[in-house]
């Protein structure tokens, strides 16, 4: 791993991504009916609105882009499968551009990301194979939810108190394997789960969205990315707009993490984390 450098990780994100591409255009080819219903009208730029704003959440503060767009989608009267399945598509390409513009920004901490995407990516593969065959994702979401209602209440009262001194972080791996494994089965949970977490032991914000965002798209990827070769697409209007509002959005979110002060970022997260989980708890009842 000492031959690893970000440069080769933001190469390997482009490299998975043209591979995507491929495939997607592929699948046109040889299913045009799939994409003859597309057009540019008005839903398709509420839909590019929805992408930009979730992915600025997202990429300023290392969560909520899936709770941002299911609400905005659904709102619009979006069914939640299509609102779903979307969503994952589109967050394959936006959390991919989120790392480039981390990496190029210097915000990304080459020794923690290293710790978090192996068993990250573990966690997420061993939870997409329970989620398809296994379990039901949706049973685990209330109890994920309270854990990071509490958590979200600690960080939000630390924003308020005098910065501690940084002493490491513990259970990286664990922490990475947890977070992979109910970001892939419960339809999201990486950057709150991740993010928060890292935060409230006293790591630098700047440092530790960066760091999770570009260890994100690695766990999207294997997740989502695989499961399209085997499904397919068929909402390309969703799925173009919320790629296009969150390709532009990624580079100007990468950017606000490094000019935000941190404790304003500890007190945004905190109270992030707080809202999407009343929203996930009020969700499951």
């Amino acid at each position: 791993m000492k031959y690893l450098n970000l440069k080769n990780v933001g190469w390997l994100i482009l490299v998975l991504k043209i591979s995507l591409i491929v495939f997607l255009v592929l699948q046109v080819l040889h299913h045009p009916e799939s994409f003859s219903q597309f057009s540019f009208d008005s839903s398709f730029f509420f839909f590019v609105i929805a992408g930009f704003i979730a992915q600025m959440i997202d990429g300023a503060l290392g969560m909520a882009y899936g709770v941002s767009c299911s609400s905005l989608l659904m709102g619009f009267g979006v069914p939640p499968k299509v609102a779903s399945a979307s969503i994952h598509t589109a967050e394959v390409f936006t959390t991919g551009v989120s790392g480039l513009s981390h990496i190029f920004m210097k915000n990304v901490d080459k020794h923690l990301f290293i710790r978090l995407v192996i068993p990250g990516v573990i966690g997420s593969a061993i939870g997409a194979y329970l989620l398809s065959d296994v379990l039901d994702g949706k049973i685990f979401k209330p109890y994920i939810s309270g854990y990071l209602l509490i958590l979200g209440v600690f960080i939000l009262i630390k924003s308020f108190r005098q910065v501690q001194p940084f002493n490491g972080i513990k259970y990286v791996s664990a922490l990475g394997l947890t977070g992979g494994f109910f970001d892939a089965i419960g339809g999201g949970g990486w950057g709150p789960i991740v993010t928060s977490n890292i935060i409230n032991q006293g790591k630098h914000p700047k440092e530790t969205i960066g760091t999770v965002n570009t260890a994100e798209f690695f766990i999207t990827y294997v997740s989502t990315g695989i499961f399209l070769f085997f499904v397919g697409i068929d909402s390309w209007k969703v799925v173009l707009g919320l790629l296009t509002g969150g390709v532009i959005a990624a580079p100007i979110g990468a950017m606000l993490v490094s000019r935000i002060k941190p404790k304003t970022i500890m007190f945004l997260v905190g109270l992030v984390v707080i809202i999407t989980s009343c929203y996930n708890i009020y969700k499951s009842f």
